[in-house]
């Protein structure tokens, strides 16, 4: 582990919080009705949405410009329209990626009229405005997230990832008891760790799903857990 600890926790009770009835969303970042100039993004990440929709519910048809989405189900399954005709259904461990570029409009529902959802919706700043709108989602199998890192999202869409209009790396990982993983951020490269589900260490630290380590600099990361978790963890320029 390095000498010096260049990262900064958020804590998962500071979240602000949209609670409407169908819809329980905790707020990494400032957003809606929450606002902390402390937790306005970092970086190009911009929104981290921890959202459970109530079975049959969803957020109806809206529009977004120029901001890279993605959609990350942890439990459940969600459906997705849009004004580029696209229609599926999203299940765990699938990445999900709107470009919104010159306009989309879009709607998000829970799948099942019994069961509610479990997500979390991401946005990203693009590198450039007035992109070309697009739709891109794939699937990883839980082997390859199993125990180790797995890339999912790519500013040039490599080993499978989808593609993001934005200097990021975004990897995934789903951690039994007893696993650890190690990343080390780069000097002049920053990161993100957001924890998804369980309970999982970051150097000798305990952290909680919900919880979130912005990291400013060169770090040695070793992630483990006793119990089991899910995690994602963004390097970002």
């Amino acid at each position: 582990m390095s000498k010096t600890v260049t990262h900064l926790i958020h804590d998962r009770s500071a979240r602000g919080t949209t609670q409407i009835g169908w819809l329980d969303s905790r707020h990494t970042f400032s957003f809606g009705n929450f606002y902390d100039p402390n937790r306005m993004g970092f970086r190009s990440l911009r929104v981290i949405n921890d959202d459970r929709v109530a079975p049959g519910a969803g957020f109806a048809t809206h529009g977004h410009k120029d901001m890279e989405i993605l959609t990350y189900v942890l439990e459940g399954a969600l459906e997705h329209k849009d004004s580029l005709g696209t229609g599926s259904v999203i299940l765990p461990g699938e990445a999900q990626i709107m470009s919104a570029g010159t306009g989309i409009r879009h709607s998000e529902y829970n799948h099942s009229k019994t069961e509610p959802v479990h997500l979390l919706q991401i946005w990203i700043l693009p590198n450039q405005q007035n992109l070309e709108p697009r739709y891109e989602q794939k699937a990883f199998s839980v082997e390859e997230r199993s125990g180790q890192l797995r890339l999912i999202g790519a500013k040039d869409g490599r080993d499978g990832a989808v593609k993001i209009y934005q200097d990021v790396d975004l990897y995934t990982s789903v951690l039994n008891a007893g696993d650890t993983v190690n990343y080390h951020v780069q000097p002049h490269r920053y990161a993100w760790l957001q924890i998804a589900k369980g309970v999982v260490n970051l150097n000798g630290e305990e952290l909680r799903a919900g919880d979130g380590v912005q990291i400013n600099g060169a770090e040695q990361l070793e992630i483990s857990t006793t119990v089991g978790g899910e995690i994602l963890l963004f390097d970002l320029g």
